[in-house]
């Protein structure tokens, strides 16, 4: 607005030049109009439609890498995440669980404590495989211990097997870890029952349905996160189920929780009581379970033989769920595989150079949850955790100040529940940390919608999704790592197209004012620069979305949110593009106005006083001054726009990333767009109805030479501009500064082939020879005169 105005006020002293007629309303009229256009050149009108079809296109390439945004400002916001707080189980993991290993009691008398130990074939949900014992198939009928266990596996279950027969493969139903029990049943067999004759779809419950035919299942005690189990309460329907025909409640659940409520130890048909060196050997198995190489998940299974009477039970107080799960007798403990994904070591890998921090959270004991982190790069292999991995009891323990310098350091918080992660979160955010959490179940929501990202998983509850800002439609750890690389690249690209529209518009800007302050005809009339900026930039700048990720995107560290979008170095940048622009805008003008083969050779004298032309006088003799009319100036300066414009585009590929590293065909769309930009401006120029409707005409090839070369330096200018930032002020650039000056001396010296065999810039000496000294040459269209000053 002040520019506008300073550009009115200057030209006052010209309101009542013979141009405008002798008129002061007429002139002041005129100059208004100058700055009005000057106001629509300072406009960047198509820059909200940019930015929208900009983060629209970023969702779009997030869904297709499997992370659906649910909200547009999210996109912006996963570039700044600085930590990332991923569930285990089917995030980092595969979710693809198995019972590979399982272990019942032989013996248990005195010091003579024999256990027996099992391995199970098969790593996916097909129910096919081999119970193995010491080295040899093993049949699990023989063991009373064994079919007490697949009675246990089976009935405290709400899982299901199905096969699909698209797909050809067998699915679960249900939560992977019951799933992979109700797997494990299958293989066992414990009834032998004859499966050869059946169909797959027969054959995915076949032993299962054999036990629930034996029991009826009277209600569950749902699993929760405090007592860390769930049970089923049954009784008995037929001969042949195990303990006689009383009720009983079967219990699985944390080894270490349902430990603590075992009063008894069941070896073959007989029951112990449970001792603190049995406890021990239990425990000592599970952690090598959980630690070993294979970092199992265990479950403690338990039978209760004696349960509390079904009336004598409040079954809407889950409260006391812990009370009815009491005196259980120990069956065994089955060890869970869940490897982690293939891709998850690389991600992580990706996030620590991006100086984005990893932290796990899982509901798995810390042990076997420290031996995962080793697997997937968390931790190394030697490394000490103290200090960076702690239970959820642990942390409870600490103080609030000791909590929160834990999350500063902390890459895996194990036996966590919900509201351990909101107050993780609420620690994270107050040392400043951008968060991005997952979950996926209805008690996850308060932390997802805490977090700045929140993450559900695409097999998670409504609930979940509908509190989050992503869903991850493959549950995939890596998918986020990818959404956070576009939510990088989409904020950069966001600022190439906003440093393209805006240095556009500074161009357009510093041309309006030079020609208004130094008194020269128009350059440019707002019709045409609403074309330029609604049309001819609207459509490169819409395809800058398209530019892929810079080469180092991640490796930087994460944006701080408060940064500002325009730095200093960013907007003398602009300035330097801009003002470039401008001057190159109303040099073009000037040139075919001055020097031009078919233009009328005016001097500067007689250009910057165009105004005096009407009135006549000794400095006007034989000169046309309909000559002030001709379109070609405003052409020139049209032309010499759109194509630096274009060419500016072609800088705004990356904000540091040279054009020899990022050539222009790593965005095809860019190039398109810049084409169809050109087609549109030759169809105006050439199309005689558009002529008169933007005041241009066609121009010649000499003219288009001459546009040529005035245009190109904007790319060296822009190329020695990433230079400077990537040597000296983001000192992103390493190794031996010859490559960059190289680089650089490459393209000056092609520019300066280009314009050897050309006379535009002779202009300059024509320019000087025509403004300096006691005589100047005034040029009409016909032929030339030497007056006196």
């Amino acid at each position: 607005t002040v520019i506008c105005i300073a550009v009115w006020a200057i030209n006052i002293g010209h309101f009542n030049d013979p141009v405008h007629g002798g008129s002061w309303f007429r002139g002041a009229i005129y100059y208004f109009k100058i700055a009005v256009a000057l106001a629509v050149a300072a406009i960047p009108e198509g820059l909200p439609a940019v930015i929208t079809t900009c983060l629209a296109l970023g969702t779009r390439r997030m869904a297709k890498k499997n992370a659906i945004v649910r909200s547009l400002p999210s996109v912006e916001t996963l570039g700044c995440t600085s930590v990332i707080c991923s569930d285990k189980t089917g995030t980092l993991t595969t979710n693809q669980m198995s019972v590979c290993r399982m272990f019942i009691f032989n013996k248990a008398t005195g010091k003579d404590i024999q256990i027996d130990q099992f391995e199970i074939t098969g790593s996916t949900y097909e129910p096919k495989g081999d119970i193995i014992f010491e080295g040899a198939k093993y049949n699990c009928t023989d063991r009373s211990g064994l079919v007490e266990l697949a009675e246990c596996a089976a009935l405290c279950n709400d899982s299901a097997l199905d096969y699909n027969e698209t797909k050809k493969v067998f699915e679960k139903v249900g939560e992977a870890t019951e799933t992979a029990l109700t797997v494990l049943v299958e293989k066992m067999n414990v009834f032998n029952t004859n499966k050869s004759q059946l169909s797959p779809h027969e054959q995915a419950m076949a032993s299962n349905t054999v036990i629930r035919q034996k029991y009826r299942k009277d209600f569950t005690l749902e699993f929760s996160r405090d007592r860390k189990s769930m049970s089923t309460y049954v009784t008995p329907t037929a001969q042949g189920a195990s303990g006689g025909q009383n009720p009983k409640m079967f219990v699985k659940g944390a080894p270490e929780s349902v430990i603590e409520r075992c009063t008894h130890v069941r070896c073959g048909t007989e029951k112990v009581p449970m001792t603190a060196s049995l406890k021990q050997e239990i425990l000592k198995l599970v952690h090598l379970y959980g630690t070993g190489g294979d970092t199992l998940r265990c479950l403690a299974l338990g039978t209760i033989d004696d349960p509390v009477q079904k009336a004598d039970m409040n079954l809407e107080d889950a409260t006391k769920f812990i009370k009815y799960e009491t005196n259980i007798t120990f069956v065994g403990v089955v060890g869970m595989l869940d490897p982690p994904r293939e891709q998850v070591h690389e991600a992580i890998t990706r996030c620590r150079a991006a100086g984005i921090r990893v932290i796990m959270i899982t509901g798995d004991n810390k042990n076997t949850a420290e031996a995962i982190c080793r697997r997937i790069g968390l931790f190394k292999e030697s490394e000490e955790t103290y200090g960076l991995a702690f239970s959820g009891r642990e942390f409870d323990d600490l103080s609030p100040e000791d909590q929160s310098d834990a999350c500063r350091s902390a890459k895996m918080f194990a036996r966590v529940d919900p509201a351990h992660k909101s107050k993780i979160v609420e620690y994270l955010q107050s040392h400043g940390e951008i968060t991005a959490m997952t979950g996926d179940g209805v008690n996850d929501a308060p932390a997802l919608k805490k977090a700045e990202i929140g993450i559900a998983m695409g097999s998670g509850t409504a609930v979940a999704k509908s509190a989050s800002e992503m869903v991850l439609a493959d549950d995939n750890f890596s998918s986020i790592v990818s959404a956070v690389e576009e939510g990088r690249a989409i904020y950069n690209n966001m600022k190439q197209f906003i440093r393209y529209l805006i240095s556009s518009n500074i161009g357009e800007v510093v041309c309006i004012f030079l020609t208004a302050a130094l008194g020269l005809p128009e350059s440019l009339i707002p019709v045409q620069l609403l074309w330029v900026n609604l049309v001819t930039d609207g459509l490169p700048a819409t395809a800058l979305g398209f530019n892929p990720p810079d080469l180092d995107i991640m490796d930087r560290p994460p944006r701080n949110p408060k940064e500002a979008l325009i730095t200093p170095w960013l907007f003398f940048r602009y300035m330097a593009i801009g003002t470039y622009v401008g001057f190159a805008v109303v040099w073009s003008a000037t040139w075919w106005t001055m020097d031009a083969a078919n233009g009328p050779k005016l001097s500067y004298w007689q250009l910057k006083n165009h105004f005096k032309c009407r009135a006549g006088g000794k400095d006007w003799e034989d000169i046309d001054c309909d000559v002030f009319e001709d379109p070609h100036p405003m052409t020139m300066a049209l032309s010499v726009l759109v194509t630096i414009e274009m060419l500016n585009a072609l800088n705004s590929l990356s904000e540091n990333q040279s054009l020899i590293k990022m050539p222009p065909w790593t965005n095809k769309y860019l190039l398109y767009a810049i084409a169809l930009s050109m087609s549109l401006h030759m169809m105006i120029l050439y199309i005689p109805m558009f002529n008169t409707v933007f005041h241009i005409c066609p121009l010649t090839l000499q003219e288009w030479f001459a546009v040529i070369k005035i245009s190109i330096p904007v790319l060296l200018l822009d190329e020695t501009l990433k230079f400077i930032a990537r040597r000296y002020v983001d000192k992103t650039e390493e190794g031996n500064i010859l490559h960059g000056v190289l680089s650089l001396g490459i393209l000056w010296i092609a520019y300066g082939a280009v314009i050897m065999y050309s006379p535009i810039f002779q202009s300059w000496e024509g320019f000087t020879h025509h403004s300096i000294g006691n005589t100047t040459t005034y040029t009409s269209t016909h032929h030339h005169r030497n007056l006196d000053l």
